[in-house]
């Protein structure tokens, strides 16, 4: 009989199965400890399939773990949009860049946001990712959001034992085919020194910070822990000790000095005056995804300009000065396989290119056969 109110069965020990008559399809929901949570349809029109539609057993198995799994554990289910909240606080104790759950959050469905962890299927993640493709969005981007889900959501599974469906989003969000494929943005000089100049107009501070990440190619995550101590201000020849960021295995943080114009380490110099030497440079702990966004239009820019192009336009300036690619893979704390991976049509002055340029063959002068015997 359909009703507003769910029909409820006591399972186990303070959990109950409730199913709810609608007018098209019945649900089946699990409460325990003063919360509902929906987790399936109903078999009543369609064959079970163990995981959207549930007959009576599979959904007593499935409310038992999903209320049990976590001994001694009576919150809710942490949703999706609470485990993307929850990674974004782990990345700002951590040092790490928030504009990957900003990003994430901008991509997500109202939907997708408010279900359970716990219910999520590896074919409704698959198709929410396949879906920003089809909505314009580029393999790699959808690939790197859905890296920072797959982050936020293996979070949320350490935090809760009934979090037990890994393998949703471990075969749902696999890397793209084309995923792989660099789309870096490289931008002119003159483009750079537009965006700083633009970002200054916006605010003071944000200027600085556009203009340190410019400079030295760093990512937002290492300027941000810059303190005025990190500023070698010598009158000639200033430097920057950057810290190296958490990426890859090794987490321990070292601190490399990158060469500064002493233009900016006069305007660094300003902004440190009057902290404290181990205080941040920068505390304000600016979403450049937004705040950079209006410089970008103004300057009729694209929406793949973001501030990660600043570095990417930092490390092919370097390569094709003929700086080495071992020192431009340190300046910027990244591998010389990266760069040759993301960067080699950029790199100039390779001792091997020589070296194989020498066995070039001249067709404008064949050698005779006598030569050539």
């Amino acid at each position: 009989m359909t009703r507003k109110k769910p029909y409820t069965a006591l399972i186990a020990p303070g959990i109950f199965l409730a199913y709810r008559r609608n007018a098209s399809v019945g649900t089946w929901s699990v409460k325990c400890n003063g919360w509902l949570k929906r987790f399936a349809l109903a078999d009543d029109h369609e064959d079970a399939n163990g995981e959207t539609v549930m007959n009576y057993w599979q959904a007593l198995d499935h409310a038992k773990s999903l209320a049990r799994a976590g001994e001694g554990n009576s919150e809710q289910p942490i949703s999706v949009g609470e485990a993307i909240d929850a990674y974004e606080a782990d990345l700002e104790t951590r040092g790490g860049r928030k504009y990957n759950a900003t990003q994430l959050r901008l991509h997500l469905t109202d939907g997708l946001k408010s279900k359970a962890v716990a219910l999520l299927t590896e074919r409704e993640l698959r198709d929410w990712r396949a879906g920003l493709v089809k909505a314009g969005l580029k393999p790699s981007s959808a690939d790197r959001i859905g890296r920072s889900l797959k982050a936020a959501l293996a979070l949320a599974a350490r935090s809760d034992k009934r979090i037990t469906n890994a393998a949703a989003w471990r075969n749902g969000l696999k890397k793209l085919p084309d995923a792989e494929v660099a789309r870096n943005v490289i931008l002119p000089d003159q483009t750079v020194t537009a965006l700083v100049s633009g970002s200054y107009d916006e605010d003071r501070e944000f200027g600085l910070l556009v203009d340190v990440l410019a400079e030295t190619g760093a990512r937002e995550s290492q300027v941000f822990r810059l303190t005025p101590a990190d500023l070698q201000d010598h009158l000639t020849a200033p430097r920057l000790m950057i810290p190296t960021s958490r990426k890859g295995k090794n987490r321990k943080i070292e601190y490399r000095p990158l060469p500064i114009s002493t233009r900016l380490a006069q305007a660094l110099r300003k902004q440190a005056a009057g902290r404290a030497a181990h205080a941040l440079l920068f505390e304000k702990m600016w979403n450049l995804a937004t705040t950079f966004r209006p410089v970008v239009e103004h300057l009729g820019l694209g929406p793949d300009v973001t501030p990660y192009a600043l570095r990417h336009s930092s490390i092919v300036r370097q390569l094709l000065k003929g700086v080495p690619t071992r020192v431009v893979a340190a300046h910027h704390d990244t591998s010389v396989a990266m760069i040759e991976k993301n960067y080699s049509r950029y790199i100039i002055g390779d001792p091997s290119e020589a070296l194989t340029r020498a066995t070039l063959l001249d067709f404008e002068k064949p050698l005779s056969l006598v030569q050539a015997a």
